[in-house]
């Protein structure tokens, strides 16, 4: 090879070739490739590198070095670029045979240093050892390993070699195993018979592989035990070709003394290289063409790749795609590259390269990592040319080879992307006007799109909506407007852009008209709001507004407004209302209205059909119209006239008055006649407006309301009056006015603070007027519903007015005018709560306004400071006092900066009671608690009343609710219950509420006072009863205990006494637990809750255990009386009556307190007992007792039925009478042990039942345990003649008994009496059966005493 003579620098290029032909031959026929750059270049030969001879295709490798001069070093990263980005092998085109390139590489490069030429080698390459010897070397530059390899040297060498890949040695670890016996001494490796193994082993092991290309040794390690296993080391400088192994190892088989006994199928390959395994790129992202190379020096034609355990399906080749070959001719490259990489793919990888005996590979566990781009997804964008950036960033730390920006949608509005991808963001900058984005176009959403496109080819993207929005082009209503008073109008105005931040009216004056007033309706592709006017007044009068507005942009519509006047229909004043008159006379129709200047009215008069116009006379602001009817001929009377006014104004447009009634008559009868009233009969009614009576006034004034007038013998008395002062008056008409307004929440302000010193100039006639009243509370009832925020200023003014109107002074108005309107109380306790709830105070100090006759407090919610709500009322002048509190619980639900407002009256509760309620309604405080804001969950608080009426009967916590009574409202006591402070609370009531509103107490008449007689008498009755209750019970059991095995001797009388046994039990427990109850509760100090929980679920256990088993009684009697052949045996009859008797019970008590006592609402809040109150928890006890009650009810009627129905043979005289005897017999046994006696407690649960009925059930329960001694123990005879038996009285019993059994002393029970016969016949026997003889059968005694027994 040539020097270079003008060249900057040079390098050599390697190029490995592969050549496939189907000759025999060893030696390829060759054609050198000469490369020329800028006329420049050598020659160099190729350089075979390795020919295969099989029996088919021959495929050579040859290494061709290149050797390129160029001038500018900068072309050399080029041509690397170049070389890198190829896709290897490249096929051979026209070349015979076939060529293909696998590898390229720069090897050497070579660059001056002054007169020197300094070669140095690229990474990975190094000088042959050799030329390293031969050659000066750059010892500053030289950084390789000193003695066999060097890096750098001076100059070129003319004739080669370049830098070549250092020599490397292949180390393959194989065993063997040797079918023989192993020996100690092959542990030692200075022992004969090891020395003696490792060299014929050895020998027979480089015979056989020496055939192997490359092979440099083969050593024998160690031997280990299983027959004889030999480990042993083979040194190649080239990996083995596929199948020569199994060949050199078959060739060391034949080579080894048979003695050895060598196992040729055990030869096993334990590789000791590593296979290198590497992942590009390092980060997956979802959508990257991920690249897995596993690299070895042993050369294998046999790689696979496995995928979670399974080997991969390469058929998909849009997915996958494989490549290996062999790099340098050293190492062996597979590569599997997967495209789109998805999290489905993420997992294990491994790769697998074979080679004979051998097996290598490694695996990798992949995981993706989704791209996460941050951007705000939606953006409004005005088209005023205003510039809007979008910005769009990646959480993803990666070197990002582009972010780009697309968009689609229906408008096309390009913008000016900025990226930097170093931070990993861009910013796309819009500029929209108006030519960008018409109006027709308005609203347009365009999707832009930032798209982040890694180096490996996955991109993540964001979407951007971006709507447009046009300056809108507003549209109103094309007619002009002009309407009369009390007609209605809208206006209508639409815009094109249906995107907008808010839309409202305003006037000329730049006044907003208040949201009640309009509405939006949002369309396809338009926004339309409509101002409607329901009932118009001269307010309306001008010129309005239509604005629509988005951020700063705002478009603008007008409308001007024309009102004419005209009176409406309530405001005219008829006179008559309904009048009579004589036929013979005139009579006048007039019609007055109320004009503030400039009106100009036709006004005309219709009297039947018959219309005439009218004279106007004006008396200050009131003009009135007038029309005289002419006197009738007298044959026309009597005779009845209708008649209006009807009003027309400059608009035409027209109103008509309510019709004035004229009665005509001859003169007959006539007793009452007055100028200004007129004439009427006795009895008469009339009504007539205020406005034109006998009433005093002012001149100009004008008077409201109406007077009734009753023709009493020759004079018209006034009946009822509900006239309205001129003052108050006015203030009603302005109110009604005000609430039309397009300006009530500006004006009310100013209104309420003239009606509060009007109100207070008006005290008297308020106080004593009806009409005055009900005019004041109509002005709050209307001036409530204007949707303002109300201020402490108006509140103020507010109290002022309600002040004036509750005063004592002020009852018998209310009395007067609750007989004419009974909801006007309840209409004004609703307009109080509107306002409290309107009430925003903001930062300002709560105000505390105090009056004689209503007092309020309130308070702010301040966020972040924990607060309770307590506030205290009293009234000095009404003896009253109450307060209110709110836990912190509650309030940290409520909104920061909402009020509270509470407000008391000491005289409301007196005009809010009806009839009904007036007898049991006490003189105590009305606290009315409200929220500004809405509140979803329950809402709890507490309130403490004074209570004045001690001995009125038992306070109630009630609430008035204003749906009840047809809406005219009501107490009621849903949702609040009386409870215990802790507190002395004989003068006070304690109540807690879960829901805001108006609250008060009321007295029950159904609970005796505590001192009262009922009361006293009550309590000896129970306390008396339950001693002698718990003693005859006590007393019961010892006598069954005595008696036992003398009255259970058959099975029937067995169940009765194991029934008795456990109803007397059971009463005696309950007892007990009564006394507990008793001694827990004290009504001046707090209930052990706990033990009170206790004592309430035992007394209602084994009180139901009382009922059940009483039912348990009256079953076995109907068993034994109506199922006659059925026997069941004593242990099922037992089990059954323990499961009636105890299970039911336990169930409902059990579930009773489990669904009640979680909410604290088991218990009565002043008793140990079941509540009724709150969750009629009483029921659970009631109903069962009353259906056992009705069943043994039943069971009596039956058994009653069987006694009365006669046998044969008997006589009708002695028959009729032992029935009767019976009859009264066995209701006298039977009701006590039954349990009829506790249906009297059905009474007692009914609300007002009266005292006997407390009384007798009182009696009846006290003395129960005593019922059960007489009549189920010592009536029983055979209990008598076991205790006489007990007391060594046996001969004197056996001889009574057997006196008795037959005589006339007990003929009842006498079996061979007719009345016996008569229970012989409920068992089934016919005719008369002679027991007197004791040669009975056991079956026959056990059935003849069954009902006796039972009875007994």
């Amino acid at each position: 090879m040539k020097s270079p003579r003008t060249a900057a620098f040079c390098f050599v290029l390697i190029v490995i070739c592969s050549e496939t032909t189907l000759s025999m031959t060893t030696q390829p026929i060759v054609h050198p490739s000469i490369l020329h750059d800028h006329g420049l270049a050598e020659e160099e030969p190729l350089r075979q590198k390795r020919a295969v001879v099989e029996g088919g295709p021959v495929e050579e490798e040859y290494t061709v070095d290149i050797e390129i001069s160029l001038e500018n070093i900068s072309f050399l990263e080029s041509i690397k670029a170049h070389l890198n980005s190829l896709s290897l092998p490249i096929q051979g085109n026209g070349t015979d045979p076939a060529t293909d390139i696998v590898s390229m590489a720069v090897t050497t490069v070579c660059t001056p240093a002054g007169n020197d030429l300094l070669c140095s080698c690229e990474k990975g390459y190094v000088w042959p050892r050799e030329r390293c010897l031969r050659s000066l070397t750059c010892q500053e530059h030289d950084s390789a390993l000193s003695g066999r390899y060097c890096n750098c040297l001076k100059g070129l060498p003319p004739q080669g070699p370049f830098c070549q890949l250092p020599e490397a040695y292949i180390t393959l670890k194989i065993r063997v195993r040797l079918n023989i016996g192993f020996q100690e001494d092959l542990k030692n490796t200075s022992s004969a018979l090891y020395r003696s193994y490792k060299t014929d082993l050895e020998r027979a092991f480089r015979e056989g592989y020496k055939t192997l290309p490359g092979f440099r040794s083969a050593t024998v390690t160690h031997f280990t035990k299983g027959s004889v296993v030999v480990n042993y080391e083979l040194q190649l400088s080239s990996a083995p070709q596929p199948g020569s192994l199994h060949r050199a190892n078959e060739q060391v088989t034949q080579s080894l003394n048979q003695t050895y006994r060598m196992d040729d199928s055990s030869f096993q390959g334990t590789p000791s290289n590593e296979t290198k395994f590497t992942v590009t790129p390092e980060v997956i992202f979802e959508g990257d063409n991920v690249t897995l190379e596993c690299e070895s020096e042993i050369v294998s034609s046999n790689t696979s790749w496995y995928y979670e355990g399974k080997r991969l399906d390469m058929k998909d080749g849009s997915r996958f795609s494989v490549h290996t070959s062999v790099l340098n001719n050293m190492s062996l490259v597979s590569r599997l590259i997967i495209y789109n990489f998805t999290k489905h793919d993420a997992g294990d990888y491994r790769c697998k390269l074979t080679l004979d005996i051998f097996e290598f590979g490694d695996s990798r566990k992949l995981d993706v990592t989704p791209i996460r781009i941050l951007a705000k997804e939606e953006r409004k964008v005005v088209c005023d040319s205003n510039p809007i950036s979008l910005n769009c960033c990646s959480e993803n730390i990666a070197n990002w080879s582009k972010i780009e920006w697309k968009q689609e949608g229906e408008i096309r509005i390009l913008g000016n992307p900025e990226t930097d991808l170093e931070s990993s963001c861009s910013t796309y900058t819009l500029k929209a006007d108006g030519t960008q984005c018409p109006s027709g176009s308005s609203g347009t959403t365009v999707t832009y799109t930032c798209e982040f496109v890694s180096p490996y080819g996955a991109t993540g993207s964001k979407n951007i909506a971006v709507t447009f929005i046009s300056v809108a082009n507003l549209t109103i209503t094309s007619d002009p407007i002009s309407v009369s008073e009390g007609q209605n109008f809208s206006i209508t105005c639409t815009s094109d852009v249906i995107n907008y931040d808010e839309v409202y009216w305003n006037t000329s004056a730049g006044i907003k008209i208040h949201p009640r007033f309009y509405t939006m309706e949002r369309c396809q592709d338009r926004v339309k709001s409509v101002l409607t006017v329901q009932t118009s007044t001269r307010e309306w009068n001008g010129t309005y507004h239509c604005v629509f507005r988005y951020k700063n942009s705002y478009s603008v519509a007008t409308k001007d407004v024309t009102v004419h006047p005209l009176p409406l229909e309530s405001d005219i004043m008829m006179d008559p209302l309904e009048a009579s008159g004589l036929c013979t006379s005139s009579h006048q129709f007039k019609c007055c209205v109320e004009e503030e200047g400039g009106e100009d009215y036709f006004v005309t008069f219709h009297v039947d059909s018959l219309s005439f116009p009218a004279e106007k006379e004006v008396n200050g602001k009131q003009a009135c119209y007038k029309y005289s009817l002419p006197a009738n001929a007298p044959r026309w009377c009597p005779q009845h006239i209708n008649a209006f006014c009807h009003f027309t104004n400059a608009a035409n447009n027209s109103v008509r008055s309510p019709s004035m009634k004229l009665t005509l008559l001859p003169g007959e009868n006539i007793t009452c006649r007055d100028p200004v009233i007129g004439i009427g009969e006795p009895g008469k009614i009339i009504q007539k407006l205020c406005q034109f009576s006998s009433v005093s006034r002012s001149p100009g004034q004008i008077l409201g309301g109406t007077i009734t007038y009753r023709c009493v013998g020759s004079q018209w008395k006034e009946e009822k009056r509900s006239c309205i002062s001129a003052p108050i008056n006015g203030l009603l008409r302005l109110a009604k006015a005000l609430i039309k307004s397009p300006l009530q929440d500006q004006k009310l302000p100013t209104y309420l603070r003239d009606l509060s010193v009007s109100s207070s100039k008006e005290e008297q006639d308020i106080r004593s007027s009806p009409g005055n009243l009900g005019a004041i509370i109509s002005i709050l009832d209307l001036l409530s519903t204007v949707p303002t925020q109300v201020n402490s200023e108006m509140m103020r003014d507010v109290l002022a007015t309600i002040n004036v109107i509750l005063d004592k002074s002020t009852l018998n108005s209310w009395e007067k005018l609750l007989q004419q309107q009974n909801n006007q109380s309840s209409q004004f306790l609703h307009s109080v709560e509107r306002f409290t709830k309107a009430l925003q105070l903001g930062g300002h100090t709560p105000p505390f306004l105090l009056h004689p006759n209503v007092q309020m407090k309130s308070m702010v919610i301040t966020h972040g400071r924990p607060q309770v709500y307590q506030q205290k009322f009293v009234f000095t002048d009404s003896d009253l006092w109450g307060d209110v509190a709110i836990d912190e619980c509650q309030l940290e639900n409520l909104q920061p900066e909402s009020s509270i407002v509470t407000v008391a009256f000491p005289t409301l509760k007196a005009i809010l009671a009806k009839d009904v309620q007036k007898k049991t309604s006490s003189n105590s405080l009305v606290m009315t608690t409200t929220v500004s804001h809405s509140i979803s969950k329950p809402f709890r608080i507490s309130m403490t009343f004074k209570n004045n009426h001690r001995a009125g009967g038992k306070p109630q916590c009630v609430f008035w609710n204003f749906s009840l009574d047809n809406y005219t409202g009501g107490w009621d006591s849903s949702g609040c219950s009386m409870e215990d402070d802790g507190r002395d609370n004989r003068d006070r009531v304690f109540c807690k509420c879960n829901h805001l509103t108006s609250f008060s107490i009321l007295m029950s008449p159904d609970s005796p006072d505590p001192g009262s007689l009922l009361k006293v008498l009550l309590d000896i009755i129970s306390y008396i009863g339950l001693g002698f209750s718990i003693f005859s019970l006590a007393a019961c059991l010892v006598v069954e205990a005595m008696v036992w095995k003398s009255v259970t001797k058959n099975r029937t009388s067995y169940m009765r006494h194991i029934c008795i046994v456990n109803i007397a039990f059971c009463l005696l427990i309950a007892d007990i637990w009564f006394i507990v109850a008793g001694a827990i509760h004290d009504g001046y100090y707090p209930l052990n809750e706990t033990a009170c929980v206790a004592a309430t679920f035992f007394i209602h256990f084994f009180y139901l255990s009382v009922f059940f088993w009483m039912l348990t009684l009256g079953l076995m009697l109907f068993y034994r009386l109506i199922f006659i052949l059925h026997d069941a045996s004593k242990s099922t009859q037992k089990a059954l009556a323990f499961s009636l008797g105890y299970g039911c019970p336990l169930i409902i008590s059990s579930i009773t307190v489990g669904v009640t006592q979680p909410q604290e609402v088991y218990m009565r809040k002043n008793a140990c007992w079941l509540n009724w109150e709150d969750t009629r928890a009483l029921l659970a006890f009631a109903i069962p007792a009353l259906m056992i009650v009705v069943v043994n009810v039943s069971i009596t009627v039956v058994v009653i039925t069987k006694i009365l129905r006669p046998s044969i043979g008997d006589k009708p005289g002695k028959q009729e009478k032992s029935s009767l005897f019976q009859i009264s017999k066995s209701i006298g046994v039977l009701t006590p042990l039954l349990g009829l006696t506790w249906g009297f407690g059905l009474a007692t649960v009914i609300q007002g039942s009266n005292a006997v009925f407390h009384i007798i059930f009182t009696l009846l329960n006290a003395f129960q345990g005593l019922f059960i001694l007489l009549f189920g123990c010592l009536w029983d005879q055979k209990v008598q003649e076991a205790l006489l038996n007990k007391f060594s009285l046996s001969r004197w019993s056996s001889q009574h008994s057997k006196s008795t059994s037959l005589g006339s002393s007990t003929p009842v029970f006498s079996m061979s009496s007719p009345i016996s016969r008569r229970f012989n016949n409920l068992f089934g026997k016919t005719g008369t059966y002679n027991v007197s003889t004791p040669e009975t059968t056991s079956s026959s005694v056990e059935n003849s005493s069954s009902a006796y027994s039972l009875l007994n």
